[in-house]
């Protein structure tokens, strides 16, 4: 995952528009076809919540980064869980996958549904690898757990071993107590999210995932709240926005530093930045982000409340962008986003330079084509003479369209633990192996309600990464109604 706290307090979003969701939201029905009588199986006990803490502690304990080759270990621990509560060994693929450093692997594991059900699949995501980790800037050692004040560090602890722990531990708890789905649960799980997604692909293509309905990807959608427990707020993630970065270069013939000149490539440069400063992108809404403004609307109020109305009914009123703008944290998910992050230039100390070249990193808007962005770019930085070409891309991926039976599963999962919580899609700055799914025709939501009570203390991918005890606890709880919801018994309306 990366980045995934970048759009938790954006998603605190925003009106009558956000009446019309929620009101659909809870008319929604969340019945799937089927017609079994399945046997009564319990929620989750304090033993169950016991062993999802002791295969965590595992996980971390596995240093699964990339050139540590541990992530096959990983999945053949897994697995020996998996055949040890009852799974068929049929029912539970590895799949290695060699990378440019060392082995990686992909773990399949199907939940077999009713032999004549018509439902489709549902796939479960998440992935098995972390990012490394610099040991000596951590208080503690990154890869053997230890609970602190209410939390259990270690790298993996939030992205995405915790949910790793659940979702295996739910698994193989319904498992042994005989309960049968109405359709597949296919538990996909890739080896190298955080490095290249070659496990992710293959995941699409398996002949158990690619008929999916659609996915349910642990690795994005959370919540957040108020120290004192109010203002619960959480997020169903719908869409990603897609990162691209660009070079810009700027060329001259140099000579001595003793003979300046006006023409320079660094003073181009200089103009180029300020044009990509001066540059803004028009706003854009989907039914994700439309959604998520809506509830900005109802949250923020006041002159920025008003100023997002203002934009949902004219996305070209000049006078509310302006006000939006100062709430960067909020307005980004309205438009594609461009900033410089690195630049280059000069050939020596005594020498004008020949060259300059700048990293322009971008976070592009759901159905923008990343040449759309470059021409936009380039036509920017034109008076600067400077050319503008793609240095590093990922796939672009559509917003998946909202489900109101699921999210109203979504919603009866999160009641379980947060009566009364806020529930809105969500579009993230950061990316998933949702992405992936979703350029394969699976529409993916990122669930899950793994709750913080700073969102702006995200430590994925940082420095003391840790998860919360009692959070990590009631999510069991989620899971439990969530995949008896989408799998259970059920009848046609």
């Amino acid at each position: 995952m990366s980045h995934r706290g970048l759009s938790r307090r954006n998603g605190r979003a925003i009106g009558s528009r956000r009446l019309v969701l929620i009101s659909a939201l809870a008319v929604a029905s969340s019945v799937w076809a089927g017609d079994a009588t399945l046997p009564v199986v319990p929620g989750p006990t304090d033993a169950d919540r016991l062993q999802a803490r002791e295969l965590i502690e595992q996980l971390i304990r596995l240093p699964t980064a990339k050139g540590n080759g541990q992530v096959p270990v990983l999945a053949e621990l897994l697995s020996q869980r998996f055949l040890d509560a009852g799974f068929a060994a049929g029912d539970i693929q590895i799949v290695p996958v060699d990378s440019d450093v060392d082995t990686t692997a992909a773990l399949i594991v199907r939940y077999p549904g009713r032999a004549r059900s018509t439902l489709r699949p549902v796939a479960i995501l998440g992935h098995m690898d972390v990012v490394g980790a610099v040991a000596s800037n951590w208080s503690v050692d990154p890869f053997a757990p230890v609970e602190k004040d209410g939390y259990l560090y270690g790298r993996g602890s939030i992205d995405n071993k915790a949910q790793l722990a659940l979702v295996a531990t739910t698994f193989i708890r319904l498992k042994r107590a005989d309960w049968v789905p109405e359709r597949d649960l296919v538990l996909a799980l890739s080896g190298d999210e955080e490095s290249g997604s070659q496990t992710t692909q293959l995941l699409t293509r398996h002949p158990w995932i690619r008929s999916a309905e659609f996915a349910l990807n642990a690795d994005s959608g959370t919540g957040d709240m108020d120290a004192d427990g109010s203002n619960k707020a959480f997020y169903i993630q719908a869409a990603e926005k897609t990162s691209v970065s660009y070079r810009v270069d700027t060329r001259n013939s140099g000579g001595h530093s003793s003979v300046p000149r006006p023409d320079n490539a660094l003073y181009d440069m200089a103009v180029a930045i300020r044009a990509l400063q001066a540059l803004r992108f028009p706003v854009q809404f989907n039914e994700i982000n439309r959604a998520m403004v809506a509830e900005l609307v109802a949250k923020r109020g006041g002159d920025l409340g008003r100023a997002f109305q203002t934009l949902l009914d004219d996305p070209g009123d000049a006078a509310a962008r302006a006000v939006v703008e100062q709430s960067p944290e909020d307005a980004h998910v309205l438009w594609t986003t461009c900033v410089p992050t690195m630049i280059e230039g000069g050939n020596a100390r005594n020498a004008l330079p020949q060259n300059a070249s700048l990293t322009v990193h971008c976070r592009i808007f759901p159905g923008v084509s990343p040449d759309s962005v470059r021409e936009t770019l380039a036509a920017a930085v034109a008076p600067a003479d400077a050319e503008v070409s793609i240095d590093a891309a990922r796939a672009s991926s559509p917003a998946s369209p909202i489900h109101p039976a699921l999210f109203n599963a979504v919603r009866k999962a999160v009641d379980a633990n947060y009566p009364g919580a806020t529930l809105t899609p969500q579009m993230s700055s950061g990316g998933t192996d949702g992405r992936y799914f979703r350029i394969a025709g699976i529409p993916t939501y990122g669930v899950g309600s793994l709750v913080q009570v700073d969102p702006d203390d995200d430590r994925a991918h940082g420095i003391d990464e840790r998860v919360r005890l009692d959070s990590f606890a009631r999510e069991l709880d989620f899971w439990d109604v969530l995949l008896k919801d989408i799998a259970g018994p059920r009848s046609h309306p």
